[in-house]
């Protein structure tokens, strides 16, 4: 009998091994250059056993070695791609907005917001959330944005004298700060360690769904939460939920306090003066009232409000909080170019009596472009995933229906056939005579098309705002080297070790 069933299993998979290796699908896919694996399992020997710092370095490795990748496990094929001409195909059409089946270890946490949501229901929400950024509103974000970075600063000053920080921790507090107070129209000033817990669940939950992705077998709920890590999960959930439905009851409690009247005038722009209402501070349209507004015009449920602000807040930091880092450090390391900023900032806050503004921040390019170029070296979101719903023709292969498209953000970023000497720091290749023939989609770091980041100016100014007021009152020397960083695989680019820079004091110098 146990003879038989060996058989019948060796034959089985003899046979899927051939339909999967010779079939239409396995024909177009197998033409595709990329290392090798074994039948069936594919490449479950290079993922699943790997510690995070192990992910990445055999993703810079594939990278570096290949222009064009697949990989595969099980029923899951993979294509990782990183040709600008390649990525126009699938960033610029509408047929492939659909993200691939590794965002669906996210869903447990963020259910199907704007990032994992695809179809009608994307669409839906992209309409409603639009409106958030438009310029008018921004104009009004950057006030909290300076005064977060102004509150950083004094947090620096307070502790006296030349202070070493790791930035990871530090960085990430202030832009939680900010994505509240902006985005959600809640200060989290005076929760103490209320939003430490929620940082700590947010790399948790990363660490974790990272873990799931790479472990095709983790896909089945049943087994996953059998597993101690699936234990886990629940745990860090409740964290995070907690938070994000404190955040929704207390702006939802703040309408309730002014009889609503904000929401019914927020088409209008109007700002209701609210002095009177104890514990409140005159209001600014944040994206949370466009959710509350619409899920009483019963457009949205309370679900639908609680997954946006779960995406919007995790998203809404941690990108700008590990992109600050890295810039930070680059700074910190060229010192001529940190000298060269700091000479744009403090003319620029000459110009306006010490303060910074919505048009000063915009009179600052040099800074601009550091920023841009850390972001090209180390982008926060290093690669997106879709999948094709037909056969899609690249400019070298044609990629079958079904297949997981990985967009190589952090490959193309430092592609030598566009960016000459990619592992060097040069603010200057992003001089306007330097983009004008460039490839538009070899700098994606905010992704491209209908999909792209729709926070993309927000972040921007942040990033600006916060190293205005940092440079301008002191200088950033490295305690750690990015020579000597581990990066691993994450949610977001990630260090595993620390990223202390030396604050000094300029006016000690």
């Amino acid at each position: 009998m146990f003879t038989t069933l060996l058989l019948l299993s060796v034959i089985a998979y003899l046979a899927l091994h051939v339909y999967a290796r010779y079939g239409r699908h396995g024909r177009l896919f197998y033409n595709i250059p990329g290392p090798s694996g074994y039948p069936i399992i594919g490449h479950i020997h290079l993922f699943a056993f790997s510690s995070s710092e192990k992910l990445w370095k055999i993703y810079v490795d594939l990278t570096d070695q290949y222009s064009i990748f697949k990989l595969w496990a099980f029923s899951t094929s993979l294509v990782s791609i990183r040709h600008p001409d390649d990525l126009e195909v699938i960033l610029r059409s509408t047929n492939y907005i659909e993200k691939s089946r590794i965002y669906d270890a996210l869903q447990p946490w963020l259910q199907t917001g704007l990032l994992t949501s695809g179809g009608a229901k994307w669409h839906t929400r992209r309409k409603i959330l639009t409106p958030t950024f438009h310029f008018n509103i921004l104009q009004k974000f950057v006030e909290i944005l300076i005064e977060e970075s102004e509150s950083m600063t004094k947090s620096l000053k307070k502790e006296g004298g030349t202070v070493v920080k790791d930035l990871i921790p530090f960085l990430s507090e202030h832009t939680l700060n900010a994505i509240c107070e902006t985005a959600m129209g809640i200060s989290l000033k005076g929760v103490g360690s209320f939003q430490q817990h929620y940082r700590n669940a947010v790399y948790q939950m990363g660490q974790i769904i990272v873990y799931r992705v790479m472990r095709p077998w983790l896909q089945n709920n049943w087994i996953f939460l059998l597993m101690p890590t699936g234990r886990k999960q629940p745990k860090i959930l409740n964290i995070l939920y907690k938070f994000t439905e404190k955040i929704i009851a207390e702006r939802r409690n703040y309408h309730k306090l002014t009889n609503g009247q904000y929401l019914k005038n927020i088409n209008n722009d109007v700002e209701e003066d609210d002095a009177e209402i104890k514990g409140t501070r005159k209001k600014r349209l944040a994206m949370l009232d466009l959710l509350i507004l619409a899920s009483e015009e019963g457009l949205l449920t309370d679900s639908d409000i609680k997954e946006e602000v779960d995406t919007f807040v995790f998203e809404g930091h941690d990108t700008t909080a590990m992109a600050l880092c890295f810039a930070l450090s680059l700074l910190a390391e060229h010192k001529d170019i940190q000298d060269r900023v700091r000479r744009e900032i403090n003319t620029v806050m000459q110009e306006n009596q010490g303060k910074l503004t919505m048009k000063s921040l915009q009179d600052l390019p040099y800074l601009e472009r550091c920023i841009k170029e850390a972001l090209r070296l180390y982008p926060s979101v290093y690669f997106i995933s879709r999948v094709t719903n037909e056969e899609v023709q690249l400019k070298s292969y044609l990629i079958p229906a079904g297949t997981v498209v990985q967009l190589n953000i952090y490959g193309v970023h430092r592609d030598p056939n566009f960016w000459p000497n990619p592992e060097v720091f040069d603010p200057d290749r992003f001089l306007p005579e330097n983009i004008r023939n460039r490839h538009p989609y070899s700098y994606i770091p905010f992704s491209a098309g209908p999909r792209n980041c729709i926070g993309q100016r927000f972040a921007m100014l942040e990033m600006k705002a916060m190293m205005s007021h940092l440079i301008h009152n002191f200088y950033l020397e490295p305690v750690d080297y990015l020579k000597d960083l581990v990066i691993k695989g994450d949610l977001v680019m990630r260090s595993s070790n620390p990223m202390r820079v030396k604050f000094i004091p300029v006016a000690s110098k």
